[in-house]
């Protein structure tokens, strides 16, 4: 069975761009249902589609496949729910040797910006960059799929 192990944090300042690439992505939602999400995803010039279950800690399933690049842009355009999520994702690689993907969200979401880390195990040690600020791992507002029902910009308590 696929696995992600994920913390998310805020972002302070923007020295992660400095050492980072930088690609744009753009991505819809099928289904944002509690015990499972799908999403359609183009990264760069490549689709995906990727079925997530719920969450259990910092762990959830995953599944994620290749899918022709035109058909996920027509499924982003006819099947997924609205708005779509648009951003640009930042690789940033620690001195540990960690990848961290900073997403720096647009459209109704411009403002937000969180930093993901990947890890192999729940209790895997990881050193944060000096930018890493609050964690908001078990905060539902900055879930992907959360943000075309609530955009960062209709937050009151930001």
């Amino acid at each position: 069975m696929g696995k992600e192990i994920e913390r998310k944090f805020l972002v302070n300042g923007t020295e992660y761009r400095t050492n980072s690439n930088k690609i744009y992505y753009k991505q819809g939602y099928l289904s944002v249902d509690k015990e499972r999400t799908v999403r359609v995803r183009i990264v760069g010039k490549q689709g995906f589609i990727t079925i997530k279950g719920k969450n259990n800690g910092i762990s959830r399933p995953e599944y994620e496949y290749e899918i022709p690049l035109t058909e996920a842009g027509e499924i982003l355009d006819n099947l997924c729910l609205k708005p779509i999520i648009e951003k640009y994702r930042h690789i940033y690689r620690h001195s540990d040797n960690m990848v961290w993907e900073i997403d720096e969200f647009l459209g109704d979401n411009t403002g937000l910006i969180v930093a993901e880390i990947e890890l192999p195990t729940e209790t895997s040690l990881f050193t944060k960059p000096d930018w890493i600020g609050k964690e908001v791992t078990d905060d539902p507002r900055y879930y992907n799929s959360n943000l075309i029902r609530n955009p960062f910009c209709q937050w009151q308590d930001i």
